[in-house]
């Protein structure tokens, strides 16, 4: 065997052991990701629309809940300008809180 057959053994086992290595990446990196769950939910046409399902009403639920105390805070925090009598904006705020009270 001559020095150029070593040389290119050589090569050949660090290309060898280098594949190896971005192979483990890879495979760390799918199994990071849950691949192998998320090909097996879309497998399951079922259990995807049921997932989905239950987290749109999860967000709705989240949204609707935010919203009313939100709106309720808002309707709190006005009350208050009122009670403290400004001028303008004590009216302004008062026709405000008793059309929103009028329509609930």
């Amino acid at each position: 065997m001559n020095k150029g057959d070593e040389i290119m053994k050589n090569n050949d086992n660090k290309l060898q052991e280098k594949l190896v290595e971005q192979t483990a990446e890879l495979l760390d990196k799918l199994e990071r990701f849950k691949l192998s769950e998320y090909m097996q939910l879309l497998n399951s046409p079922i259990r995807f629309f049921w997932i989905n399902f239950l987290g749109g009403v999860a967000r709705g639920l989240g949204f609707s809940v935010g919203v009313t105390i939100l709106g309720a805070l808002l309707i709190y925090f006005l009350q208050q300008l009122v009670v403290l009598n400004l001028p303008v904006i004590g009216d302004f705020i008062a026709e405000i809180v008793k059309i929103v009270q009028k329509h609930l």
